[in-house]
């Protein structure tokens, strides 16, 4: 069974930093093509980036420069280096795999994570 469980969420004055993670188990983690998205009270849910087996990586325009991902294989760990935090950064993150369309649209991944919550404020 496939599991992921985000963490590292929480509270945080605008400019501030937060390392998300995300634990995997279940599936052949360095094999496998990895997403986080968020989503804000009342938005959309929306990518934010996402990581290949292959180690190639894609950003968000709007996180682009602030952002980066990025995985432990050995711990079987994702994770999401966020930098410069805005308050529009605001939502619950939530981390996916078992990619089911290139087209990484919010139904693109067949296994997510429960969320983790992160609130910047100004």
């Amino acid at each position: 069974e496939v599991q992921l469980v985000e963490s590292g969420g929480g509270s945080v004055q605008a400019g501030g930093s937060l390392r998300l993670s995300c634990t995997a188990s279940g599936f052949t983690f360095d094999d496998s093509d990895m997403g986080w998205y968020r989503q804000a009270p009342g938005n959309e849910c929306e990518l934010v980036s996402t990581i290949t087996s292959d180690g190639v990586t894609y950003y968000a325009p709007s996180v682009k420069g602030r952002f980066t991902i990025s995985q432990d294989n050995a711990k079987n760990t994702l994770y999401l280096q966020m930098n410069s935090l805005k308050p529009e950064d605001t939502a619950v993150y939530y981390c996916a795999t078992d990619l089911l369309y290139s087209d990484y649209s919010c139904n693109a991944f067949g296994a997510w994570g429960q969320g983790t919550l992160v609130t910047v404020s100004s």
